[in-house]
């Protein structure tokens, strides 16, 4: 008798906890159906593309791999991909495994989104992109940015004529003028425009030169030389012709004359 009851008691808990579970489970879809029609009602939907069928990462995409399903819009714009990018991922490898019913997102498919276009979209025919380092003082305080135009100046011990290094006898003069900035650490004028012109610290730049003076660039950067940036006015597109080559004994001469022209406006 008492097993009778025992076994009883444990079937009407155990029948308890199912209708609760089932209680749960269906307040919880309901909870979800909310949320999701609350979304669409303030987002509207988006027919996007999703796999089709499981998918492992490196698979190349067939048609039979891509289905369409409709989805609150809410975060899709942009990301995920729509009916008109079929063509642009057929063939092109998954870059990880997916279920079946995942939404096809660009950074899924290898090589994301082909109208986003890189730094070489920016360089002009027959220019060349060269990164150089510089320091927070030599970027004039960190505030030279993309678009900017800038003249490069460098300091070296420079050999004498036998070809020995002048070692504690220093020499600046400015290598190029009137470049444009193309990046600052990975800014581009086009990422800082996406993020609404937030910025961060950097410890390089990259500009915009031709060939021969990226070979200058570079060499200066070899010669253990420190590189310095002089940011311009951006309606200055002025050349200086000329402009000699600065030592202690060229300041010591010469500092008078540059101040009295300073004061006099001359």
């Amino acid at each position: 008798m008492k097993r009778q009851i025992v076994l009883i008691a444990s079937l009407l808990v155990g029948l308890l906890a199912a209708v609760l579970t089932r209680v749960y489970i269906t307040a919880k879809e309901a909870e979800f159906r909310r949320d999701r029609d609350a979304l669409v009602k303030r987002y509207g939907t988006m027919d996007v593309l999703c796999f089709k069928v499981d998918t492992p990462g490196g698979t190349a995409m067939t048609r039979k791999d891509i289905g369409v399903k409709t989805v609150p819009g809410l975060g899709m714009k942009g990301q995920a991909l729509t009916v008109e990018d079929v063509d642009a991922i057929i063939g092109r490898r998954t870059t990880m495994a997916h279920k079946k019913g995942d939404v096809i997102f660009w950074n899924d498919i290898e090589g994301g989104d082909p109208s986003v276009k890189g730094l070489s979209a920016d360089i002009k025919q027959k220019m060349r992109a060269i990164s150089v380092n510089v320091g927070t003082s030599s970027s004039v305080s960190g505030m030279v940015r993309p678009n900017d135009h800038v003249d490069v100046i460098g300091t070296f011990d420079f050999p004498g004529d036998d070809g020995a290094k002048r070692r504690g006898d220093p020499v600046t003069c400015t290598i190029l003028q009137n470049v444009l900035v193309l990046a600052t650490g990975r800014e581009t004028a086009k990422s800082r425009e996406r993020n609404m012109g937030s910025s961060s610290g950097y410890s390089t730049v990259t500009l915009e030169v031709s060939p021969r003076e990226a070979e200058m660039l570079a060499f200066a950067e070899q010669m253990k030389g420190r590189l310095t940036l002089t940011l311009r006015s951006r309606n200055d597109t002025s050349y200086v012709k000329e402009l000699p080559q600065v030592d202690y004994k060229k300041i010591r001469d010469e500092i008078e004359e540059l101040n009295l022209k300073r004061q006099t406006g001359h």
